[in-house]
Order: C-alpha cells, then sequence, then structure tokens
C-alpha cells in the first residue's frame, strides 16, 4: 500500500492537545476531525439564562423550586466533568442574542437556553436561535403548557432543536446530556 497511512486512533492516557502524526511526518493532524463523537472530545457548552433566572431559589418558590441558578450550575460541572461550560445569565434581551452570536463566533458546540418571559414574546431572541449554527435547546423548569394560556406558546422553540419544560433543575441536565450525546 502507497501513500499516506495515518495514525488516528486517540489513546485514553493522550491529553487533548494530542494530535494524530502522518507517518511521514509531514503533516500533523487534529485527530477529533476524525472522531467528532468520541468520547475524549472536548465539548464546550453555554448554559444561557434570561430576565429574573438570577433570582432562581427565592422568586416564586412554589413555581420554580428553592434551587439557585449557582446550584444548577455546580451541578451541571459536577455531573459532566467532560463538558466545558460558559455560563450566562442576563435580563435584558439585547445581551442574550449578543451572547448567542458570540456562540456561533466561538463555535460552541451547543447552547442550553432558557429565554424566560422573553419566550413567549421575542421575535428577536427567535431570529437570533435561528441565524446561528450551534443547536439550542429550550429548557424551562416548569411546565409551561400546564399553566396561563400566554405561556403555552413558545416563539423561540420552532428555531431550536427540542425544549425541556417542567423537569425543573433536571431540564438543565437532560439538555447538556442531548447535545453532548448528538
Amino acid at each position: 500500500m502507497t501513500g499516506r497511512r495515518l495514525v488516528a486512533v486517540p489513546r485514553r492516557d493522550w491529553n487533548l492537545t494530542e494530535q494524530a502524526v502522518n507517518l511521514s511526518g509531514r503533516s500533523a493532524i487534529d485527530w477529533r476531525e476524525f472522531f467528532p463523537h468520541h468520547p475524549l472530545r472536548s465539548v464546550s457548552l453555554l448554559v444561557l439564562n434570561g430576565p429574573n433566572l438570577n433570582l432562581l431559589g427565592v422568586r416564586e418558590p412554589d413555581t420554580y423550586g428553592t434551587t439557585t441558578l449557582a446550584d444548577i450550575e455546580s451541578d451541571l460541572d459536577e455531573q459532566l466533568p467532560e463538558v466545558t461550560f460558559r455560563f450566562e445569565q442576563e435580563n435584558s434581551e439585547g445581551a442574550l442574542i449578543d451572547h448567542l452570536h458570540a456562540a456561533h463566533e466561538d463555535g460552541v458546540d451547543g447552547v442550553v437556553f432558557n429565554p424566560g418571559g422573553y419566550t413567549h414574546t421575542s421575535v428577536a431572541l427567535r431570529d437570533a436561535v435561528a441565524a446561528i449554527d450551534p443547536p439550542v435547546v429550550e429548557v424551562h423548569l416548569s411546565n409551561v403548557h400546564a399553566r396561563e394560556d400566554f405561556r403555552r406558546t413558545s416563539r423561540i422553540a420552532p428555531a431550536c432543536v427540542g425544549q425541556m419544560s417542567g423537569f425543573g433543575a433536571a431540564g438543565y441536565r437532560l439538555a447538556t446530556r442531548f447535545l453532548f450525546d448528538a
């Protein structure tokens, strides 16, 4: 057999900066390019939270529970150490759009997005989700379909790959697991 042979088998003892090398020594090729779903592949996700989610744990605990946003973030870090998370929370629509654009520009692998009250009103956020490459999963702590009529319609969900609603804080973990396994 002639031509280039490629050694591109990642080993568990390699760190993520190791590269597979052409046996002729002429070029190095990142092995993750050949094994995009390999368990050693680094995955980066943005977890983006909208208005009033900074008040989780104290705001309407009968509806949203007593878990804080910091608790959710710690849980994700602990449960999925193989994922590099970027956690953001903003109360303004424009800042949320900026984070979605940055996720696209930075090449993150996916976005877990709880748009809060903007879910039902924001065409601009829907358009931002539709405009970016990373897949987005919409998350809601409460079951929005069992609440007031105006909460049952999401302007953002049609631009997302899926929606988690009503699973409490576990919805974040479910959405993250979906994006990690995708």
